[in-house]
């Protein structure tokens, strides 16, 4: 048993890069905060941080500091998360930022409403379903598409957390802008995983100005500690601050974001500065189902993660999951629930302005039902497909191959007025498309696109590049409502389609095994994709790794790099925790 399972950790890589689309650099690097040590059973908790007045978690120390003071402020849930995002595209320039988008759930405690905005990225007026073939109709190399202006989308995080802050806003919008315009140009110290994902990235692959920010001029990455100042950014940002979200998508930053995706030495993409000026955030409906009482929400189309999460957690529902943390037949459960979520997910979810997802028929409880019905509590399924939920045209929908990244942050925020904020945010893949305007990195999400138009058999692929269409995503900013209708639990991560799986396992892990924020963020990380059962390596969980084995799944022992950022609302008050896989903090008074 031992050795075959050793043997399949050597193919993991190619397959998750291939078949789930984990960045090379999320699965070489389990880089997590200050050295956090591992036990034998995975990572171990940081500490758990509690308050009564307010919270903040985010993926780097300063970053959380930054939200913490505009909190003490007075300042609004959506107002710590825009000084939050701002010094998280600083200080983890590699995972979010302006230049790329996100997904944001706020909870507006006094009208006890719960609203979504999609900063998703949009693909440009004059690309083509074919932007990722050549000229002989096959796709072009990922790699080469990805760190290439091919493969930059219009950015929306700006224009999302603007439509947040004049609907939920206290501070002035300047205010939020000055803890990372003094960092920006103070400098700061690069943390051990940026400087770890630096040493793994080529020079070359990134463009020049980039290059020569993150490399001294032999190439060499700047190692952990040294103090890196940007005042380019803070030039951006003071402009941002004084003029509004204008001064990005019009003027000189839009012109010149544009002139370095059409001039992109290493493959020209077609953004111009007319899709800049014509990008729009938009609010959409969350999707909101019951689990045992609760009401767990989440994001929509363009997002895959909220209806992923919401029929894994309806499969799972009748079953009995166990008292605690993680017998075989629980993981077998939630794995083979999770195969089924994504089998659909790869066939009908994409942006439901373009395509006629099938929304309310992948929720319907009767069709969930016959899914359900195929769950063996014994046995893995040798095969898992796409169902045909209820009104969907048959043949209408194509099998789609998109692979995606996990170049992405989490920001989780709860206010003196109960308020709540969490964004989910991206440039796509570690340090996006490797080109950097005025201080930031643009993203690469057009390749979450599928790059083949049509599939084997002649259907078009629901996720197909259209001109102004958003590319699917998995982020899935998430709230979890009592059964009274009060705020439980706030929550995300990091981590491609990954963070489907991880948010399960969270949601799981507080409402079943009653576990706190810190706990359930560092429990073992374990999930099923259309092919295999993922499980972290640890020695505490060989052995239910040899069960789920021995139940026909295919294990793979891979690092997850998770980043779940949780805040419990308790009767005493507030607890957080952050994902012992990164250097993420809870803060709160």
């Amino acid at each position: 048993m031992l050795p075959r399972m050793m043997r399949r950790q050597f193919i993991v890589l190619a397959f998750l890069l291939l078949a789930f689309g984990l960045t090379a650099g999320e699965l070489r690097t389990p880089a997590h905060a200050f050295e956090q040590p591992e036990s034998e059973s995975g990572f171990v908790p940081k500490p758990l941080v509690k308050a009564t007045q307010h919270m903040v978690v985010a993926a780097h120390p300063l970053a959380a500091e930054a939200g913490l003071a505009i909190l003490r402020k007075g300042g609004s849930a959506v107002d710590a998360g825009i000084a939050t995002q701002m010094v998280l595209n600083l200080v983890e320039p590699q995972s979010s930022g302006i230049g790329g988008g996100g997904f944001i759930l706020y909870w507006d405690a006094g009208a006890k409403e719960l609203k979504s905005i999609d900063g998703r990225e949009t693909a440009p007026a004059a690309v083509t379903p074919e932007l990722f073939l050549d000229a002989a109709g096959k796709p072009i190399p990922r790699q080469g598409a990805m760190a290439s202006g091919l493969s930059v989308g219009v950015p929306g995080a700006l224009a999302a957390l603007k439509l947040a802050h004049d609907k939920y806003g206290k501070l002035p919008w300047a205010e939020l802008f000055q803890p990372a315009i003094a960092l920006a140009r103070e400098g700061f110290p690069i943390s051990s995983r940026l400087a770890k994902l630096l040493a793994e990235a080529p020079p070359e692959s990134f463009a020049p100005e980039a290059r020569s920010y993150f490399f001294d001029a032999q190439g060499r990455p700047w190692p952990s500690g040294y103090k890196l100042a940007n005042p380019a950014f803070a030039e951006t940002l003071e402009a941002i601050a004084r003029e509004g979200p204008e001064a990005f998508y019009e003027g000189e930053i839009a012109r010149d974001i544009a002139n370095a995706v059409q001039n992109d030495p290493r493959r020209a993409g077609k953004l111009r500065i007319e899709d800049l000026a014509s990008y729009r955030a938009e609010e959409r409906e969350p999707v909101c189902i019951l689990y045992r009482t609760n009401r767990v929400c989440g994001m929509g189309p363009p997002s895959s993660g909220g209806v992923a999460v919401a029929q894994t957690l309806v499969l799972i529902e009748p079953f009995d999951l166990g008292p605690a943390p993680l017998g075989a037949r629980p993981a077998h459960l939630v794995i083979e629930a999770e195969r089924l979520a994504l089998a659909d997910r790869a066939r009908y979810l994409a942006d439901s302005d373009f395509v006629p997802v099938p929304l309310a028929g992948l929720l319907d409880p009767s069709y969930l039902a016959l899914r359900r019905a195929m769950i063996d509590p014994d046995r893995a399924l040798p095969h898992v497909a796409a169902g045909s939920p209820p009104n969907v045209k048959q043949g209408a929908f194509g099998l789609d191959r998109s692979v995606e990244r996990g170049g992405t942050s989490q920001i989780s925020i709860v206010d003196d007025a109960g308020n709540a904020f969490s964004m989910t945010t991206s440039i796509e893949s570690g340090f996006g498309a490797r080109t950097m305007v005025r201080g930031f990195l643009l993203n690469n999400q057009l390749t979450d696109f599928s790059f083949e138009p049509v599939d084997e058999e002649g259907r078009p692929v629901a996720n197909r590049v259209e001109p102004g269409k958003r590319p699917r995503s998995a982020m899935d900013p998430t709230m979890v409502f009592g059964e009274s209708g009060g705020l439980r639990f706030v929550l995300g991560s990091p981590g491609g389609p990954a963070i489907i799986l991880f948010n399960v396992k969270t949601i799981v892990a507080l409402i079943d095994w009653g576990l706190d924020p810190a706990q359930a963020a560092a429990l073992v990380n374990f999930g099923g994709t259309e092919k295999a059962a993922l499980l972290e390596p640890g020695a505490a969980w060989d052995p239910l790794a040899a069960a789920l084995d021995a139940m026909g799944h295919d294990v793979r022992r891979v690092p997850l790099t998770s980043g779940e950022h949780i805040i419990a609302v308790t009767p005493e008050g507030l607890e957080g925790g952050a994902d012992p896989r990164r250097e993420g903090m809870a803060l709160g008074d």
